[in-house]
């Protein structure tokens, strides 16, 4: 099952990404909000199976410009770093015993065709696999981990490198987090629809150039460990996200190094979900300035 958000509504996507307004269908039982669907992620699914392709209806054409974020008010955001082995490897940097987590505020999340406004300094791409909870998990075992996956989508951590860097601590959170810093969608597919969940190819381009090209097989720390390991920590809620890492090929660790410039189109994929495209934008505000250098997640 293939759920979007359309024009803040909930919807199933049937074939031919016709769209089934989740709200009208089931008659009110569903409101419109994505994230409250999750809330009752058992019960729509009940509901669902019932349902059909609710009662055979034909839907609406889908406009993919109307395509927001999957779910765009999520309680927490979480990301991980240095989660495949070659991308610890081009910057240099030993695999970490833990998950290295940090996280991307809200207000970063846009739609999978929206432009990317970017900031001064040097913005660089990361192209995840994001994970959607579905059920509330608190310390659950890895084998119960895919048990609280709602469904996956794609991600895109734009990260500033050289904020990334600054002063005394990191702040990969803030340098992560300007708005449009997180493209996501092009909507939310559920793991029994993918050949094998686990082993997932995904990459990226820069006006059509392959930069990035990995399989979620080589994730150090994969999907169902990670809800695990964070659950021990934080109380998982219906609609968190977990943006898993990104594989090798990220401008940073490119020499010369590469960053994005306005009017750049970024492509992101993930094997069996489909593809955001993103166009770079100019500044509006100016932010840090710099050259990027050291710590990369």
């Amino acid at each position: 099952m293939r759920i979007a958000n359309v024009a803040g509504r909930v919807a199933v996507l049937g074939p031919e990404s016709a769209v089934f307004d989740v709200a009208e269908c089931s008659g009110g039982r569903f409101g419109p909000d994505p994230r409250a669907l999750l809330e009752e992620w058992d019960a729509f699914l009940r509901w669902y199976e019932g349902a059909g392709p609710f009662g055979g209806g034909t839907g609406t054409p889908l406009d993919p410009a109307l395509l927001r974020a999957p779910v765009d008010t999520p309680r927490q955001v979480f990301a991980v770093g240095l989660n495949y082995v070659d991308h610890a490897a081009e910057i240099g940097i030993p695999l970490p015993a833990e998950p290295s987590v940090f996280t991307k505020y809200p207000s970063c999340l846009t739609g999978p065709y929206n432009d990317i406004r970017l900031v001064d300094g040097p913005c660089d791409w990361e192209v995840e696999l994001v994970a959607v909870v579905g059920r509330p998990a608190y310390r659950v075992s890895p084998e119960a981990g895919w048990d609280h996956v709602a469904g996956l989508t794609i991600g895109q951590d734009v990260s500033q490198r050289a904020l990334q860097v600054a002063g005394p601590s990191p702040q990969f959170s803030l340098a992560k987090s300007f708005p449009t810093f997180g493209p996501l969608g092009p909507w939310m597919v559920t793991p029994d629809e993918l050949g094998d969940r686990d082993d997932l190819g995904l990459g990226c381009s820069v006006n059509g150039e392959t930069v990035q090209d990995g399989r979620t097989a080589e994730l150090v720390f994969p999907i169902p460990e990670l809800v695990s390991r964070l659950s021990h920590i934080v109380p998982l809620l219906p609609g968190d996200l977990i943006f898993t890492g990104t594989p090798s090929g990220v401008g940073a660790a490119r020499r010369p190094q590469r960053f994005l410039a306005p009017g750049d189109v970024v492509e992101s994929w993930v094997e069996g979900i489909g593809r955001l495209r993103n166009t770079c934008a100019p500044a509006e505000h100016p932010a840090l300035t710099g050259t990027a250098a050291g710590h990369v997640e």
